[in-house]
């Protein structure tokens, strides 16, 4: 088995690296922590918001390196340098569409959520909005002018409910919207707007670009709709063997093992780390 030449591995986390426990598996840790020592970029690549991914680069210990120092947050709207502590590319979705989508989402009876780097704000707290504060571990606020407070601008919001429900309004909204936002289901119960033109694939791109990495030599190991760029647009897009039929339609691998049996790390030593 040939070994593959890759310099930067861009992982989702929920149903991909994360087992169904939401941990690591040592067997994972330690095949990421083998890359970043031989200089390969580990990138943790998540619809989360900056500070809820924290806890997982913590357990992987890697930070501390040049190929640990940057994570993708917000489903590629956000690239943080943990080195500098700051964000070196941020897109926002526009105002206008916040609003017009939180309307829609209201006259469904939904409630919509936005989001910064560690708290999630919406109108009012609901189960789903605490499923999702659960499911990140950030902060869950309430605000009550919610409709202005969004007119700022987010780089994510997000639309829980019942997944038929959802499906429909994603519908209406991509119907509304058009090529001004991205819209996809990351979850069956979690409807997102994003920025046009922005996900996790062209996040990796910028970033690949950025580190004067060709885009032959990064990796993406995803699941879901959410992963759809990922997969694609890296030069090796690798679909985990849970994953959607969609997704590993579009993938040029897929694991042999799942989410909760090492799937991403099992697939690194076979292919990388020989």
């Amino acid at each position: 088995m040939n070994t593959l030449d890759v310099k930067l591995i861009a992982l989702d986390l929920d149903d991909t690296l994360l087992n169904d426990d939401r941990q690591i598996t040592d067997l994972n840790v330690e095949a990421l922590r083998e890359c970043a020592r031989r200089g390969i970029y580990v990138v943790l690549c998540s619809g989360r918001a900056e500070n809820a991914i924290l806890p997982f680069v913590r357990r992987l210990q890697i930070a501390g390196l040049e190929a640990g120092r940057f994570l993708i947050a917000i489903n590629g709207c956000s690239i943080f340098d943990l080195h500098k502590r700051q964000n070196i590319f941020c897109r926002k979705v526009e105002p206008q569409i916040l609003v017009r989508a939180n309307q829609l989402a209201e006259a469904a009876g939904l409630r919509s959520e936005v989001y910064t780097p560690d708290t999630i704000y919406y109108r009012e707290a609901t189960k789903w909005t605490r499923l999702d504060v659960d499911l990140c571990g950030l902060n869950g606020v309430t605000v009550p002018d919610y409709e202005n407070f969004i007119r700022q601008g987010f780089t994510k919001m997000l639309i829980p409910g019942e997944p038929e429900q959802l499906l429909e309004l994603q519908d209406i909204l991509r119907k509304d919207f058009k090529q001004r936002a991205v819209i996809f289901t990351s979850k069956p119960y979690f409807l997102e707007l994003l920025p046009p033109d922005c996900g996790k694939g062209e996040a990796v791109t910028y970033l690949a670009n950025e580190l004067k990495i060709p885009i032959e030599k990064t990796m993406g190991f995803g699941d879901s709709m959410n992963d759809e760029s990922l997969i694609r647009m890296t030069g090796y897009g690798v679909a985990m063997c849970n994953g959607l039929p969609a997704i590993k339609n579009i993938a040029d691998f897929v694991t042999d093992y799942d989410n909760n049996h090492d799937g991403p790390g099992r697939f690194i030593y076979d292919r990388i780390l020989q």
